[in-house]
């Protein structure tokens, strides 16, 4: 079965809860989450959350609506794959005795990856690109024996000159006891 996925740019304020409160609304409308990477903005005030999503023949109109109700969140936009450039990034350490490092060395340099520590017994090894890049080194890399991995999750950005901003964030007032 191929899972459909889309892929959600959120600006949020950047306060404690707020990823919680996201994530829980997913959930709740029975929604998996494949990906999530969060980071501050250009605006310390704000960040974005890249989500992708399993969709499966459900509607995401109806979470994105909800989305838009949550008061700390400023903007949604859905990012289409044609129109928007996507990055992950893999730290993967694989077993890589002296007899097959070579072997290694040269699948790495072919994916534009780099070594960045060396032991005995194996290489850890930082790849960067599209998922399907990443995914594809994977392969190659898994009958060496991949020994421990962290993927990163997508981030993504549209394409062109337009991007998604915050605004102008307005303060919340701040009523006082009498």
């Amino acid at each position: 079965m191929n899972t459909t996925t889309q892929t959600l740019s959120v600006l949020v304020e950047n306060k404690p809860g707020v990823l919680a409160r996201i994530s829980g609304l997913f959930a709740r409308r029975g929604f998996n989450i494949d990906s999530l990477a969060v980071g501050e903005t250009e605006d310390p005030a704000v960040s974005r959350m890249t989500i992708v999503v399993s969709v499966d023949n459900k509607p995401l109109e109806h979470v994105t609506k909800q989305l838009h109700k949550l008061i700390n969140v400023l903007r949604i936009a859905e990012l289409p794959h044609d129109a928007s450039v996507e990055r992950e990034l893999a730290l993967i350490k694989v077993g890589a005795g002296a007899g097959r490092r070579a072997e290694v060395l040269e699948m790495v340099e072919i994916f534009r990856a780099k070594v960045i520590d060396v032991d005995p017994e194996s290489i850890v090894v930082e790849a960067t690109g599209t998922p399907e890049k990443v995914e594809a080194l994977l392969q190659l890399l898994n009958p060496f024996g991949i020994i421990e991995m962290a993927r990163t999750g997508r981030v993504a950005l549209g394409r062109g000159a337009r991007g998604l901003r915050a605004g102008v964030l307005r303060p919340v007032p701040v009523f006082e006891a009498s």
